[in-house]
């Protein structure tokens, strides 16, 4: 099942403001090299290219579908190109800044991911990363019960997805560990008001259920939404509803 760019978008103001959070940790610097890990439709490595106007930005995302959207957006200072997160680890280069906004989530083993991105640095080069903090965020602990029950384990294979993300002192701890300083990691609530119950479905529908609903067919799928909704309005009772998303920012420089 093919990531809908227009479905994620349902929810662009809110997915913004932690892009434009993170984006202020970064220093502008000359002449830097920069890459953004799942760039997604590349609208937020463009507002970075107009910021940083110094600096050369690659987009990568391994999406056909949302990097459509980006062919419009290259210029001298910004390109884009289909590619995963493992193959940039695996590509001989390195870069003055590596950026990634609400994508190394979708990443395992953040405990060999994060010091394999520090290596990929210059010296002085910069770390900016945001991600849904998972493990905090109820749609998603919902979502991983749901798969765990018959008979959606059965149809899913034992199939699951254990959140990669780490908590904010496991990071700390990564990025001191490999050399990285100027540490500004936080935590923080990017609260979702919702009027009614499906606003909530809508928003976990345009990425985290993408893996579990392409391992459906579609009558299974149907069964499995309607569940996962039912459980929805369960563990929100009142409207308007209140999500407190969690996400983490890590941002450093390393020396």
């Amino acid at each position: 099942m093919p990531w809908n760019p227009d479905v994620y978008n349902q929810f662009k103001d809110i997915r913004f403001k932690p892009f434009y959070d993170l984006a202020e940790l970064i220093i502008n610097e000359s002449n830097m090299k920069a890459v953004d890990i799942g760039c997604g439709t590349g609208e937020q490595t463009a507002i970075l290219t107009e910021k940083f106007p110094n600096a050369m930005f690659t987009g990568i995302d391994s999406s056909p579908e949302m990097l459509e959207k980006s062919k419009t957006l290259e210029n001298e200072r910004l390109h884009f190109k289909i590619s995963t997160t493992e193959a940039m680890l695996d590509a001989d280069e390195n870069w003055d800044l590596i950026f990634s906004n609400a994508a190394l989530q979708w990443s395992d083993n953040h405990q060999e991911l994060f010091p394999k991105l520090i290596s990929k640095l210059n010296g002085n080069g910069q770390l900016a990363v945001q991600m849904p903090y998972q493990p905090g965020n109820i749609l998603n602990k919902i979502l991983f019960e749901l798969a765990d029950e018959e008979p959606f384990k059965s149809q899913l294979n034992s199939w699951n997805r254990p959140s990669a993300v780490l908590t904010i002192d496991e990071y700390a701890q990564i990025l001191f560990d490999n050399d990285i300083q100027d540490l500004n990691l936080s935590q923080k609530v990017y609260p979702i008001i919702a009027e009614d119950h499906e606003t909530l479905f809508n928003f976990i529908s345009g990425s985290a259920l993408i893996p579990y609903l392409e391992r459906l067919d579609e009558q299974q799928q149907k069964t499995f939404t309607t569940e996962f909704k039912l459980r929805i309005t369960r563990n929100f009772p009142k409207l308007p509803a209140i999500y407190a998303f969690k996400r983490i920012l890590l941002y450093g420089r390393k020396k």
